[in-house]
């Protein structure tokens, strides 16, 4: 025989069975440079962050989050027990709440943006045996509701901001947090700045103080619980008709039930959705001052709450990351490394699946800045262009919102004053509701007239020219575009806009996920020839 010539196929398929039954396929290169880390905060942000972690767990990477709260988290950070913290406000080091000042040592975290989105106002309401999908809700009833000031559906407040419904006499549930909650304390900012007699009266022996408040006081006929599932769940139950909750949006689209729309300083009643809270925020004020990592990147909503373009939701807000500057405790440079690969992820390709889940993807300027507070991580690789590989949705040439430009103005019958829209809201978009008068019809958000942005006192809905894709663009998970509902494909907005799904960088070269490929074919290829060819040689050999 010739000992010289190559393996035939056979001897190679024979070596690659071996390799899977008795050695077993190494695992990728990329999970020896990863170490797990954990995280612990808020349960507003968890949906978008419990997504992240899925997504790079096929990458070698774990990332353990519990969604206890922002109290919590941030508690767990300054014991060191997290890696991470997620909190939708700063600490509180001078809290006026009652709850024990925060107090970590300087230069020992950073704050960095991770997500936006809207707080929500989920409800479970019946009008003869059928669901209520399009309630709308002044400022002052929100904050009546949840003061327990107004106690019944059919109070002549709430007919008054829905007057194409005979509203039930009923009474109203408010389902509170239990918890140690960002959502409660950005609840009670708004309610500080825009409802402040109503919250000064309520809070009149209930030690609220001034300032964010994360434990909401509790009143009689409300009902309170544990984080944003909590909630949810309470007012999704059979037994819960007349219930209303605060949530992140995102938990009323995967529970199915409807958001109250609620009136903006433009006089329009506005859903919760990515495209109106990425309005909102640019009138958020964000803290540019990397000198004092107590304030760098925090936020000032006082502006978003009084902001009078017509698509504005007026209760949107970022949340963030609380990032370790330092070696201390249990955290170490490896697990820095991790923390800041993962970081990288979510602010940009991350940031594409936001808004199916209900949040608002990032603008360029904040993820600019995140960019600098991951690299005060240790452990962080540096990277000297971050932006340049960086597939954010939201991005430009020029560093506008996208989403904020592609933004639609909500429907003529969403003004107040009007009999108000049949379209249905949040998880019941498609279930319209019936309204005296002939109320407005539409499709999806601002199925009317739609805009581009405008932002004068007047404000009123005004429609851009016919030429080309309507403004009006809906996201589509399937292809992770933003495309023109009317006619199928995607359109507007800048051609520099980067909409990529790009998995977590893992090195370059032949890959263990190409050798796993090739393995499985060869072994479907031995157990099929296999037998006869190994006889073959053997009666060869004799």
């Amino acid at each position: 025989m010739n000992h010289n010539r190559p393996p035939s196929i056979a001897r190679i398929a024979l070596i690659a069975v071996a390799a899977l039954i008795g050695v077993g396929v190494p695992a990728p290169a990329q999970a020896v440079d990863y170490v797990p880390i954990n995280g612990a905060g808020s349960s507003w942000a968890a949906n978008a962050i419990n997504q992240w972690t899925s997504a790079v767990h096929q990458n070698g990477m774990r990332v353990d989050y519990s969604a206890n709260g922002s109290s919590d988290g941030r508690q767990r950070f300054l014991q060191k027990t997290v890696d991470f913290a997620a909190s939708d406000i700063p600490f509180q080091q001078k809290p006026t709440d009652g709850s024990a000042p925060e107090n970590p040592a300087p230069g020992t975290y950073a704050y960095m943006p991770i997500v936006a989105g809207g707080t929500a106002f989920m409800y479970n309401l019946k009008i003869g045996g059928k669901a209520v999908t399009n309630l709308r809700l002044s400022g002052e009833v929100i904050a009546k509701i949840f003061t327990g000031a107004v106690t019944r559906w059919d109070d002549a407040a709430i007919r008054k901001d829905n007057p194409g419904l005979a509203m039930p006499s009923r009474k109203i549930v408010p389902v509170i947090r239990s918890d140690g909650s960002g959502s409660s304390a950005q609840f009670s900012l708004w309610m500080q700045a825009q409802q402040a007699n109503v919250w000064n009266s309520f809070c009149a022996g209930k030690g609220c103080g001034r300032g964010a408040t994360s434990y909401w006081p509790t009143f009689s006929g409300a009902v309170a619980k544990s984080g944003d599932l909590g909630v949810a769940a309470y007012v999704a139950q059979s037994y819960s008709e007349g219930a209303i909750g605060y949530v992140q949006y995102s938990y009323a689209l995967n529970s199915g039930f409807p958001v109250a729309k609620m009136l903006n300083a433009a006089g329009y009643y506005v859903e919760p959705t990515p495209l109106n809270v990425a309005v909102a925020l640019q009138r958020a004020k964000i803290t540019n001052r990397p000198s004092d990592p107590s304030v760098h990147l925090t936020q000032d909503l006082t502006d978003v709450y009084k902001y009078t373009d017509p698509r504005v939701y007026p209760m949107s807000s970022y949340s963030y990351f609380i990032l370790p500057t330092t070696v201390t405790g249990n955290f170490s440079e490896a697990k820095g490394r991790t923390l800041a690969a993962f970081s990288s992820y979510f602010e940009c390709e991350g940031q594409q699946a936001a808004p199916d889940l209900g949040y608002s993807p990032l603008p360029k300027n904040l993820v600019e800045a995140s960019f600098q507070q991951i690299a005060k991580i240790p452990g962080a690789t540096p990277n000297s262009k971050p932006l340049a590989s960086c597939n954010n949705p939201t991005f430009t040439a020029d560093g506008h919102n996208r989403l904020a430009d592609i933004a639609p103005q909500p429907q003529p019958c969403d003004k107040q004053g009007t009999s108000q829209c049949s379209t249905g809201t949040g998880g019941k978009k498609n279930t319209e509701t019936p309204v005296k008068n002939g109320g407005g019809q539409g499709t999806g958000n601002g199925g009317g007239t739609s805009g581009g942005p405008s932002g004068g006192p007047s404000g009123g809905p005004s429609a851009r020219p016919s030429t080309g894709p309507s403004s009006a663009l809906v996201y589509d998970p399937a292809t992770d575009q933003y495309v023109d509902p009317n006619s199928g494909v995607s359109g507007g907005g800048d051609p520099n806009v980067a909409a990529i799904p790009v998995a977590l960088p893992t090195g370059t070269g032949w890959t263990g996920t190409q050798t796993l490929m090739v393995l499985a074919v060869l072994a479907t290829g031995a157990l099929i020839l296999g037998p006869a060819l190994v006889a073959r040689l053997v009666r060869r050999r004799q």
